[in-house]
């Protein structure tokens, strides 16, 4: 259940992220999620991809600083409070969470996060039922 992200540092400068996208679209890489977040000099792009080891070969080939992290994906109920009661269960179990980002399609929402501890995050949601996604489910 843990999802594989991969984390580039570019300049903040016009066509730097269609450069990005370009590599990946050029060697059949799907992206599933993407989030971008800027300062005024540089960009912090988070991706989860069909194919992670393959797509840090060609943006680090193509000179981008690229690397995986551990993220995990849960399933919520796209209504109010549910993901508070997520974020709780982290919580009581000091798990930190260090950024997130997520989207909603129909009743679902699905929530990435970085999190101190993926191994006890994992295990303190299934405990209290909250679905998490697999690294395929998400790739796909």
């Amino acid at each position: 259940m843990i999802i594989k992200q991969l984390t580039i540092f570019i300049e903040n400068k016009s066509g730097r992220l269609a450069e990005v996208t370009k590599v990946l679209g050029e060697n059949n890489i799907n992206i599933s999620a993407l989030s971008v977040a800027d300062t005024s000099e540089y960009g912090l792009i988070r991706l989860i991809v069909s194919d992670g080891e393959k797509a840090v070969k060609l943006l680090k080939k193509s000179e981008f600083s690229v690397n995986l992290t551990d993220v995990i994906c849960l399933s919520v109920a796209h209504k109010p409070g549910a993901l508070h009661d997520a974020i709780e269960i982290l919580s009581e179990a000091n798990v930190g969470i260090e950024y997130m980002y997520a989207y909603a399609l129909g009743n679902k929402a699905a929530v990435i996060m970085k999190v101190s501890d993926p191994k006890e995050a994992i295990y303190v949601l299934t405990e209290k039922d909250i679905e998490l996604l697999k690294a395929d489910d998400v790739y796909k």
